[in-house]
């Protein structure tokens, strides 16, 4: 098939990429001419594994493309995929959706007729069902198709998701969908099809389901710090629950990205203008847990350090908001480095990917080139993204660095028995003072 996608950010290129390896003609729109530049060379806007790579080797077959001319993609393909940004409202939690109704306006006059616009853009319920009046009026038809995308595993999750949803009104469109994704579903992905409105509303309940859980666990490492349990034994025990799963049972300074925080704002604000106050309230204190685990991150850091850290170096290991990615949007790492900056602590960071963007985004930091570097005469040292590097750190080796033995684990996946058998003061969120506690 030949198809456009219609925004080449981390979703839109990522998709592009994707249907041409499944052997689609694709073509990728953007208005920036220094992406489209950057990608028709081969060189991928953002990290993310894998995907680099095969954009090179698609770009060589012959089958992939992008250009900044939205006519002659329109010229090129029958379908439309649009991956358009949805950001929060600088003045409220409410999406912005002028990039989404802009596109849509300039689109519409070049569709021919029987075309299908596919939006994968995440957008308040009933969006779908107002753009797809005009996308019918020019004789072109509308699905909704939520993505699922995890940074960090973005290939993995198009080319091989645990389900395909696809919400429509037409059997038109019902046939063009099940040809664009008949390599996925072939190997045993399921298809879930449904109407519009439902099609968006379960790309933010899943959303808000997983921001539900990890705050509900960083709730309970604040049960576990009041009463003197230890949050890593108590999630273990859970994780054995099938009801319950060990996915997303991992406590820390919670949740963050482009996508996650933005989503459940705009999830609450669409259902208190829906009238449904007890979502909207929800949601609203899953978001305030999830500030609060950054802050507590702070709070154990002070306490380390005897009560201030005005004056105190700290060692701030991560700035992307997960590992495997070079977001740092919304970054809990971030976030907790900005707060003790403001305190007057002199804050050294750094990131395996992520350095470019976080100095871009906090240029009032100190940045390092190396673990090393920044752990040199280091009074505490702040774990913050649970990189693989990080976690191989050795405690004997990293102590002979830093001017004193102080941790916090912000993500609770440091073995806490090892760092404090190696003459360290481990805190982490929720987890237990004692020798025996394992991390």
């Amino acid at each position: 098939m030949k198809l456009s996608v219609i925004g080449t950010g981390y979703l839109g290129a990522t998709h592009a990429i994707a249907m041409a390896a499944v052997g689609h003609e694709v073509v990728g729109v953007d208005r920036d001419p220094r992406k489209i530049a950057d990608l028709n060379a081969g060189r991928l806007p953002f990290y993310e594994p894998d995907v680099a790579e095969l954009l090179l080797d698609r770009l060589e077959a012959g089958v992939l493309r992008f250009t900044t001319c939205l006519r002659q993609a329109a010229a090129f393909a029958d379908m439309h995929f649009i991956c358009v940004g949805t950001p929060q409202q600088l003045d409220g939690q409410a999406a912005d959706l002028r990039q989404l109704d802009a596109l849509v306006d300039d689109l519409l006059p070049m569709l021919r007729k029987g075309s299908v616009v596919v939006g994968k853009s995440t957008v308040p319920v009933g969006t779908a069902a107002r753009l797809a009046a005009r996308v019918e009026s020019v004789g072109a038809q509308l699905v909704w198709n939520p993505e699922f995308l995890r940074e960090g595993h973005a290939l993995a999750d198009t080319l091989h998701p645990d389900r395909i949803v696809v919400g429509l009104r037409g059997a038109a469109a019902r046939a063009a969908m099940d040809d664009v994704y008949a390599p996925i579903v072939a190997a045993g992905t399921p298809v879930v099809v449904t109407d519009l409105a439902t099609a968006e509303l379960v790309k933010v309940a899943a959303n808000s389901f997983l921001a539900t859980k990890l705050s509900f666990v960083n709730m309970m490492a604040r049960m576990c710090e009041a009463a003197g349990a230890d949050v890593l034994d108590l999630t273990g025990a859970l994780g054995f629950d099938r009801r319950i799963g060990d996915q997303y049972l991992q406590p820390g300074i919670g949740f963050g990205g482009g996508c996650l925080p933005k989503d459940i704002r705009a999830f609450a604000a669409s259902a208190a203008e829906l009238g449904v106050a007890d979502v909207a309230e929800l949601l609203g204190v899953v978001d305030a847990i999830n500030t609060d685990s950054r802050r507590r991150a702070v709070r154990l850091a002070r306490e380390l350090c005897g009560g201030d850290l005005d004056g105190i170096r700290v060692a701030v290991l991560g700035a992307a908001f997960k590992p495997n990615s070079d977001d740092v949007r919304d970054s809990p790492a971030l976030a907790v480095a900005l707060a003790m900056h403001h305190e007057g602590a002199a804050v050294r960071v750094y990131d395996p990917e992520a350095m470019h963007n976080a100095k871009d985004r906090c240029p009032m930091l100190t940045y390092a080139s190396s673990v090393p570097d920044a752990c040199a005469d280091a009074d505490i040292v702040m774990h913050l993204t649970d990189w693989d590097e990080f976690a191989a750190l050795q405690p004997a080796e990293l102590a002979t660095i830093v001017t004193h033995r102080r941790i916090v684990d912000g993500r609770c996946n440091l073995p806490a028995a090892v760092w404090r058998n190696a003459g360290w003061d481990y805190a982490a969120p929720g987890v237990g003072r004692s020798a025996s506690a394992t991390g």
